[in-house]
């Protein structure tokens, strides 16, 4: 979550040379940044337990997925229109390092959620 939050704030101060490839990456980070947070107040207030009809592991998986193809399209869209200029090279870098970070919360979650209910019926 902080790496997609600095990889915003270096591309949205920086002087940008491609108008709708660092737009479009903003709106990614801004997305993903919301749908976690939303994952994260659902998970501390406990609503799950009271939407039962609402599978939260899968809808979380799901999020992960889209979030993280679309973060990675950005980043590779940003890095490719980076021209050498310091603070887009920076947001596409941390772009990508937080769709890494993505694909390792999304595994986890998966093998927490998953694996341990299947192994315990």
């Amino acid at each position: 979550q902080i790496s997609l939050l600095i990889g915003f704030i270096s591309v949205n101060n920086s002087s940008w040379t491609d108008y709708s490839a660092y737009s479009f990456f903003q709106i990614v980070t801004m997305c993903d940044l919301v749908m976690i947070l939303f994952f994260y107040i659902m998970h501390i207030f406990r609503v799950y337990r009271k939407l039962t009809c609402v599978s939260w592991p899968l809808a979380e998986f799901l999020h992960y997925l889209i979030g993280t193809i679309l973060l990675l399209i950005g980043s590779i869209v940003a890095a490719s229109k980076s021209y050498n200029i310091t603070g887009l090279v920076a947001g596409a870098t941390f772009g990508f390092l937080a769709t890494i970070l993505c694909v390792i919360s999304m595994w986890s979650s998966y093998k927490v959620s998953c694996i341990t209910q299947s192994t315990s019926k």
